[in-house]
């Protein structure tokens, strides 16, 4: 077992770009606006979590339940394309429980971090690179994910409200065509 450097840094670029935490930053701010109390940790958490038990048991949770991955990922495509609608349109589909932590998990840790690109990614990495350079690669993206969702009160002051809504119209249309071309590859 050894650590590589060059496979960490393709791993954690590559997930950086899956996991697209900067893109997704409107989409953050947009929840926490319905969710007040969004918690950066429990969600960077869940999203660490769910993305470990991705790399060790990814392959075999999801033929337990007889689920392909292009399966797996059209459905979180679906997930991502009524974002991007609320996004766009600013209709609520997702009606969630101001009271609620669970905010912070559903959908911030799952599908907005860890979502089914990011979990098929870790499974697509695990064929070709250690998994101990993987982990190195996840829990670097992790922290990364931490910084910027503890950031966010401060990037949404610097963006004022106009820069926001401007930027969740931008990134709900790019989300948008990010879930068609999921469901379309995976189709």
């Amino acid at each position: 077992m050894f650590f590589s450097p060059q496979e960490i840094a393709t791993v954690t670029i590559t997930l950086f770009a899956v996991i697209d935490i900067l893109g997704g930053l409107p989409v953050v701010i947009s929840i926490k606006q319905k969710i007040p109390q969004l918690d950066a940790g429990i969600a960077t958490l869940a999203a660490g979590s769910l993305m470990v038990v991705f790399l060790f048991l990814g392959n075999s949770l999801l033929n337990l339940f007889g689920i392909d991955v292009s399966s797996f990922a059209v459905a979180g495509s679906i997930v991502i394309f009524i974002i991007a609608l609320e996004m766009i349109l600013g209709i609520d589909f997702f009606r969630t429980d101001p009271n609620e932590k669970a905010g912070s998990i559903i959908p911030i840790a799952f599908p907005i971090i860890a979502g089914s690109g990011t979990l098929t990614t870790i499974i697509s990495l695990k064929a070709v690179y250690q998994v101990q350079n993987i982990v190195v690669g996840i829990l670097l993206n992790l922290l990364i994910v931490y910084i910027v969702l503890r950031s966010t009160d401060f990037l949404e002051r610097i963006l004022g409200k106009a820069g926001l809504l401007l930027m969740r119209k931008f990134f709900g249309i790019v989300l948008l065509a990010i879930a068609v071309k999921l469901f379309k590859t995976n189709i």
